[in-house]
């Protein structure tokens, strides 16, 4: 059985404050949850200010009909197609992307959805429950090689060969089916693992990534985001673990720097670099009082960006 809490919106304050939302802006909130963040932008518009939000979970997209306010889209794409979902709203360009990446609570603590183990529910996983592969279909074809990789890559388990093995002799009599099933076979071959920490955290982390293709997905935004944001616009991104910030702050650095040339390259001026984007700030985390009424919020960090002015005209005549 479910056990439902309230969700509660990581960095609200800060995030909606780092993009500096103007009254008659049009921002996109590529991850609309609960509508957290969405809400309090729709408080600093105005009236003629616009909110675009996506999400590719169904239940997200209902849970948005709640808000009554014209100034608000909502539509059920996931952020990795945000390109599209833009030119389908007839948005030019935009003032500001958020994206507060990763699985939300809801979909954590509704024991159905297969994502916990905490509920002995279906193996499913899946953040659009109308498309794809679940976990348990992924689990039931794989080889060890393919789960091997997967546990490893993308939950940075140690034990994912002996994990892998176990399902796959596991699936020899019968079909692993369910987070119960599942949990049990990984805690019979991890044999150590972080205190306070359940061995399945690792394993169920990187069959949710790799289900929903979370990495790729946010490979994919970050420079549609770059592209659809005007002048000063701004680009904020919360993400909660290594994998994902490692990508976030690859990509803004990469797009906020000129000096990744050889040395010694003989360039003229106008075939310098020119950056795309500035690096605002240093990286935001959840504080003591935030982490403290929200355990999530720990491993949150949000970085920020804006975007510059392309190179001036005199310099490529």
């Amino acid at each position: 059985m479910s056990v439902v809490s309230p969700h509660q919106t990581v960095l609200l304050q800060e995030a909606v404050e780092a993009l500096e939302v103007r009254p008659s802006g049009t921002y996109v909130d590529g991850t609309f949850g609960r509508g957290g963040h969405s809400r309090a932008i729709l408080e600093r518009l105005g009236a003629s200010g616009r909110l675009l939000a996506l999400d590719r979970d169904p239940q997200a997209v209902a849970a948005a009909r709640a808000i009554n306010d014209a100034r608000l889209t909502m539509v059920h794409h996931s952020f990795g197609e945000l390109a599209v979902a833009v030119r389908q709203a007839g948005v030019e360009a935009v003032d500001g992307v958020l994206l507060d990446i990763g699985v939300s609570s809801p979909q954590i603590d509704e024991g159905e959805r297969g994502f916990s183990f905490r509920f002995d529910a279906p193996l499913d996983m899946r953040m659009d429950t109308t498309q794809g592969e679940t976990a348990a279909s992924f689990l039931a074809i794989a080889g060890i090689k393919e789960i091997t990789e997967v546990i490893r890559n993308y939950g940075e388990e140690r034990f994912a060969f002996q994990i892998a093995k176990k399902i796959v002799a596991a699936r020899g009599e019968r079909p692993v089916a369910t987070t119960g099933e599942l949990a049990a076979l990984v805690r019979e071959a991890v044999r150590t693992h972080e205190p306070g920490q359940d061995p399945a955290t690792r394993t169920f982390q990187a069959l949710r990534i790799y289900v929903n293709q979370e990495l790729e997905q946010l490979a994919l935004v970050l420079p549609q985001a770059m592209d659809i944001l005007k002048c000063g616009g701004r680009l904020v991104v919360i993400s909660f673990h290594s994998l994902e910030d490692r990508i976030v702050k690859r990509f803004m650095r990469n797009a906020a720097s000129v000096d990744n040339l050889p040395k010694n390259l003989p360039l003229r001026s106008v075939d310098l670099p020119w950056p795309k984007l500035r690096l605002v700030g240093k990286p935001v985390k959840a504080g003591a009082a935030e982490v403290a009424l929200n355990p999530r919020a720990r491993s949150a960090v949000m970085r920020v960006a804006e975007k510059l002015a392309a190179k001036p005209i005199a310099e490529l005549a």
